[in-house]
């Protein structure tokens, strides 16, 4: 069957081995780095700002520092936002009023400037999680953190962006982005909006306690670029969830120490990234404890209760945000 087909088969490689290299090691050093001062739980504002090597993977030099410098300026923008929040003390309902807008925001942001990825789930993860916190960091030193990490991974995109220029033309060149009307872009806020909003209303409703999750799986289908491939993302968020959360199980019930940790975190990152652009439910496998196990490495919790919200919530979120596709089918 087609359908299925598309759902399970990888796309072929395209030396995909360089930029998910690039990006790993634009994690590993600040994590390794963190543990090595003791700060064990600043990892989380360094790994949301690592999100920054994760955009323009195949652009050229020029376009990919231009890229991934404002994707950096909205991921920290991000990260001061939802350390706002946490020091003032926002319950559940306020991270999910901004998760709301900065998904709307985000997601035209991305479109009209043609960054890619696209779509606003980074940044989406980003608000909410650093909201969520129940004891966020100073914010100079939080920022600090995030800020060098992001100048980090700006240096590594410089350095592969050399690396990868020595490459055919044809295997770096990255889709060009499409024009938008501003009806599109209003619609596609709307879309990110709705999705959102309503995922992150059920996940604080059904009491597991990381509405994060939901919220970050119900956007994730909107970014792909026509109808079939955002209703094919969704079913590949909560297939491959799945599949990640027993690989977790596994990994969570091995006597690790934090370094351990840091180490599978950064193994997992250069595999996601691998298999990303060839099949999502593949990368979801990685991703899935890869987004536990940084969870524990900065704020050790039960397992049994994460894996579990992981798994409800991704599927709560995904199906909330194939609803709104389908709702709201784009032309």
């Amino acid at each position: 069957m087609p359908f299925v087909r598309d759902l399970l088969t990888l796309g072929p490689a395209r030396r995909d081995h360089l930029p998910a290299g690039r990006i790993a090691l634009g994690v590993a050093l600040p994590l390794l780095m963190l543990l090595w001062l003791g700060r064990s739980d600043l990892t989380i504002y360094a790994s949301f700002a690592a999100f920054t090597g994760i955009y323009a993977r195949n652009e050229p030099l020029v376009p990919r520092l231009w890229h991934q410098g404002v994707s950096a300026l909205l991921l920290l923008a991000c990260e001061l936002l939802g350390l706002w929040l946490a020091h003032s003390g926002t319950g559940p309902w306020g991270v999910v009023m901004a998760g709301g807008v900065v998904a709307a925001v985000g997601a035209v942001l991305a479109a009209a400037l043609g960054l890619r990825p696209a779509g606003a789930l980074f940044f989406v993860f980003a608000v909410t999680g650093i909201a969520s916190l129940p004891n966020p960091a100073p914010l100079g030193v939080a920022l600090g953190v995030a800020a060098s990490t992001a100048l980090f991974c700006l240096l590594l995109g410089v350095a592969g962006a050399q690396v990868s220029g020595r490459l055919r033309p044809a295997e770096l060149s990255a889709p060009p982005p499409h024009p938008h009307t501003e009806t599109e872009l209003g619609a596609h806020g709307l879309r990110h909006l709705l999705a959102a909003s309503l995922a992150g209303l059920a996940a604080v409703l059904s009491g597991l306690g990381h509405s994060p999750w939901a919220m970050v799986a119900a956007v994730a289908p909107i970014s792909a670029q026509d109808h079939a491939g955002q209703v094919i993302r969704a079913l590949q968020r909560i297939l491959g969830t799945l599949l990640g959360v027993v690989l977790a199980a596994l990994l969570l019930a091995l006597p690790l120490s934090p370094w351990g940790l840091a180490l599978l975190v950064v193994g997992l990152q250069f595999l996601a990234e691998l298999y990303v652009a060839r099949n999502y439910s593949v990368a979801m496998v990685f991703v899935t404890p890869l987004a536990l196990l940084m969870s524990q490495l900065g704020n050790p919790v039960p397992a049994l209760g994460l894996l579990t919200s992981r798994a409800a919530e991704t599927v709560i979120g995904a199906l909330i945000g194939l609803l709104v596709v389908v709702t709201l089918r784009r032309r």
